[in-house]
């Protein structure tokens, strides 16, 4: 592959609560942060920042949120949390994986969403909680 084609390669980013390096894993079996059930299977990221900053900010925990430049390490599919239930053919550029992501990097300059933004976010979230439409497609 020549340089200038390089250039040209998908990024792709995770959000979080966790302190990780360039090089370290992120890998399945962790439970989600939208619900209550067992640890998931697949491992989310997205290759829009918009994306990785609501992963940051709707992270459980209370560590600062952060975001991860990644690289899949296997075979990547469509997130269909996202684009069967709210965005037909995935516009958002959100995925998963059952094989680990590589952290490349930490993206330290970001800016978060407006606070009534978020917390309308994660008004949504608790009312899909308590409707019980907050099931996660694993």
């Amino acid at each position: 592959m020549s340089s200038a084609a390089t250039m040209f390669a998908q990024s792709f980013f995770h959000g979080t609560r966790a302190d990780l390096k360039p090089g370290d894993l992120i890998v399945v079996g962790y439970q989600s942060n939208f619900t209550d059930v067992k640890p998931l299977s697949w491992v989310y990221f997205a290759a829009t920042l918009d994306a990785a900053i609501w992963g940051a900010e709707l992270a459980a925990g209370t560590a600062p949120g952060r975001i991860y430049v990644v690289e899949p390490t296997g075979p990547i599919m469509d997130d269909p949390n996202v684009t069967d239930k709210k965005f037909p053919g995935n516009p958002t550029l959100s995925y998963r994986s059952r094989d680990p992501l590589r952290v490349i990097a930490e993206v330290t300059q970001w800016q978060g969403h407006a606070s009534e933004q978020l917390q309308q976010m994660k008004d949504n979230i608790a009312r899909l909680k308590a409707e019980g439409g907050n099931n996660i497609i694993d």
